[in-house]
């Protein structure tokens, strides 16, 4: 099973908190293990966590971590690096090797992030050449290096599942 993390660059708790907690929960659907927040916001770490004991699954986020430690401690584990991006690799062009790799970081900046990030990736892949949402630059990402299909995920211990319907919203409570 691939391991893969999320590590968030850059959230301002007065600005970023509703786009960080998109990036956690796409994360979170589309099959990475956990999201490390390298900035001090407790709320955005309290909300993921409840939303994971209602919605099921082993989706962790840790909450003011140092970004170069534990790039560096990932790398030193045997961990691979992919910086999303405007600027880099295109992603169809990194796929393949992106697939190959057992433990896999990625990086999304919310500010600007800083050129040393550049150098200790393995890969700086550019998630389209345009201006767009780092929530949708990690959902496709997972997307298109996913072993399994991540729209097919079931989460364990759910205390919640939307029945799909047509018309309409239907959601099961668990007791």
């Amino acid at each position: 099973m691939k391991r893969i993390v999320i590590l968030r660059l850059g959230h301002r708790p007065q600005r970023d908190k509703r786009i960080t907690t998109h990036v956690a929960l796409t994360a979170r659907a589309f099959g990475a293990e956990g999201i490390l927040l390298a900035s001090n916001d407790p709320s955005i770490a309290q909300s993921v966590t409840q939303l994971c004991q209602r919605w099921g699954g082993e989706f962790y986020i840790r909450n003011d971590v140092k970004w170069k430690a534990e790039i560096k401690k990932w790398k030193s584990e045997g961990g691979k690096v992919c910086h999303l991006s405007m600027y880099g690799v295109n992603l169809p062009d990194a796929v393949a090797s992106m697939q190959e790799c057992a433990k896999l970081m990625i990086i999304v900046g919310a500010e600007k992030v800083p050129f040393e990030i550049y150098e200790m990736a393995d890969w700086n892949v550019a998630v389209g050449n345009q201006p767009h949402s780092e929530v949708a630059a990690v959902a496709v990402t997972l997307d298109r290096i996913a072993e399994d299909d991540p729209l097919e995920n079931e989460f364990k211990d759910a205390q919640l599942h939307v029945v799909p319907m047509d018309r309409g919203k239907k959601v099961i409570e668990n007791s």
